[in-house]
């Protein structure tokens, strides 16, 4: 199984096409996930890079940590697993929805 690796401080306008190529160079990449702003589109300057097998996974910390990628210095280190969230996002008051009063 792959290691998942957290790449941060990327410039926006970098593309999957361009860390799959800079990855690629050291080994296989599984796969590559650029998080965007769900309301824009817009990058939010960090992604997730799966690697296929953990050697491979760092190497790429070891070589690219610190490397420049479209004039940002980019952070990658071994992704944390995600903690599991609470609650629920946005709750709309429903007490007067459906109600016929006027």
């Amino acid at each position: 199984m792959g290691k998942k690796l957290y790449v941060g401080n990327l410039s926006f306008t970098v593309s999957s096409d361009r860390l799959t190529e800079m990855f690629s160079e050291i080994g296989t990449v599984d796969s590559v996930n650029i998080i965007t702003d769900r309301d824009t589109g817009r990058s939010k300057g960090f992604a997730f890079v799966e690697m296929s097998s953990d050697s491979e996974a760092q190497s790429v910390i070891e070589k690219l940590n610190g490397m420049d990628c479209e004039g940002r210095a980019m952070n990658i280190s071994e992704a944390k697993p995600q903690e599991p969230r609470s609650g629920g996002g946005f709750r709309r008051n429903t007490s007067s929805w459906g109600s016929n009063r006027r």
